[in-house]
């Protein structure tokens, strides 16, 4: 008997455990190989391991686990799948002359080539990449997963923007967990429910504590006339949709004013290098957006926004948003980012102090537009206006600094042709 020991893999240096979240395959169940067998949870996203080899499966651990790299999860009989296997079909006798010895045994030891597992081969149909269009590294040159997201990353990288980002398929798969549905109201209940944090719970937690007792955090305000921003979009947004098939939002032209100041003002877009005591520049501005899913709050970046247009900003951002909904994000598409925006507005956020993004310096907070009395030109008017707040790290940012960099961006927003000049 054949028995295959299945165990966490190194997934990255970074990440040391993970929690089985799901079991895709029931103890004792057949699966073939590369099939997905369960899901793992890191602190970072949700990942899917395939079955090393055929067989009968075995469970070592129950869903919830918490695990080490390298923790035996399951067993796999491969004696079992032999078992199974339907027998091959005898040659006919009329067969005049058999295929040469070489060629076939090639055959057999490359059947998997250019062929992708299953999950490979979802991410390549979601990013609609053929299988011939990619090099696969595993067994026998079969196409992986990381294969498939190197893949679709770098085609993302590339420019191409005459074509809308595909909308997400009605019977999607949903993120691993679900969220918390509050209990039915009953009159003078006493229940309680303990709930187990994720490990993404778990690790936002620790960062926004570190954060708060790590860096010397303060956060300034302003306020921006949406007036300007919003003729505009209302002016050019059916031109803009007819050429790239998707909306240009509020985010694009924020993300764009803060990549203009960010090269400006340097000292916004850098950071503390703990381990050396020095401060890292920047010269390129990578944006992370904050944005909320059922597991919790991710911010990818989006990397050389100071280069990209506002259509190949907004494809982007809304690949990116199907992705973390979805829990497809990737390691690589989780790290990095120089500065960081989030949107409490679309929740109905008035105001509120952001926490830094470490090892980020900074964070832009935007909020809800609001119908307000102001005074333009010594009169009175109604105009939407929204609060502005930067937080900031005052080890590396003045006061002066990051006053005159929330300046600068209304100034950028309230006259958006400023931004488009580039002057």
């Amino acid at each position: 008997m054949a028995i295959i020991e299945i165990r966490v893999p190194a997934i990255a240096e970074s990440v040391t455990e993970v929690t089985l979240s799901q079991w895709l395959k029931a103890d004792g169940d057949m699966v073939k190989l590369d099939e997905p067998i369960c899901e793992f949870e890191s602190d970072k996203a949700t990942l899917e391991l395939p079955a090393e080899v055929a067989g009968k499966i075995k469970h070592a651990v129950t869903e919830g686990s918490d695990l080490k790299i390298g923790d035996l999860i399951a067993t796999i009989d491969t004696d079992a799948a032999g078992a199974t296997a339907a027998p091959v079909a005898a040659p006919k006798a009329e067969t005049k002359a058999a295929e040469p010895a070489p060629a076939a045994a090639s055959q057999s030891a490359n059947y998997a080539t250019g062929t992708p597992s299953p999950t490979a081969g979802k991410v390549l149909a979601e990013a609609n990449i053929a299988t011939t269009d990619v090099q696969g590294t595993g067994r026998d040159g079969r196409i992986t997963q990381a294969d498939a997201q190197q893949a679709a990353t770098e085609k993302s990288a590339q420019v191409v923007v005459n074509q809308p980002v595909a909308a997400p398929k009605a019977d999607a798969k949903p993120a691993a967990a679900a969220p918390i549905v509050a209990a039915p109201s009953v009159a003078f209940a006493r229940t309680e429910r303990r709930v187990k944090m994720s490990r993404m719970r778990q690790t936002i937690a620790k960062r926004l504590v570190s954060a708060k007792n790590t860096t010397a955090m303060l956060t300034t305000f302003n306020e921006v006339d949406m007036s300007a921003v919003m003729a505009f979009r209302e002016k050019y947004q059916d031109r803009f949709v007819k050429k790239y098939g998707i909306k240009l939002g509020f985010m694009s032209l924020f993300a764009k004013a803060c990549a203009k100041v960010l090269l400006e003002m340097p000292d916004v877009n850098a950071f503390i290098d703990s381990t050396t005591n020095e401060i890292i520049y920047h010269d390129y501005a990578d944006i992370s957006l904050a944005i909320s899913t059922p597991t919790g709050l991710v911010v990818p970046p989006i990397r050389n926004v100071e280069s990209l247009n506002f259509a190949q900003f907004e494809q982007k951002l809304k690949a990116l948003a199907v992705k973390a909904r979805d829990g497809k994000l990737t390691l690589e598409e989780m790290s990095g980012g120089t500065f960081t925006i989030t949107n409490g507005g679309v929740f109905g956020s008035l105001m509120s102090t952001p926490i830094i993004n470490e090892p980020q310096s900074a964070i832009l907070g935007m909020h809800a537009i609001k119908d307000r009395a102001v005074v333009v030109d010594g009169q009175i008017v109604i105009r939407p206006m929204m609060y502005l707040a930067l937080s900031y790290d005052h080890r590396v940012i003045d006061g002066s600094t990051s006053v005159t960099f929330l300046v600068k961006v209304k100034e950028l927003i309230e006259d958006p042709t400023t931004l488009l000049l580039d002057i």
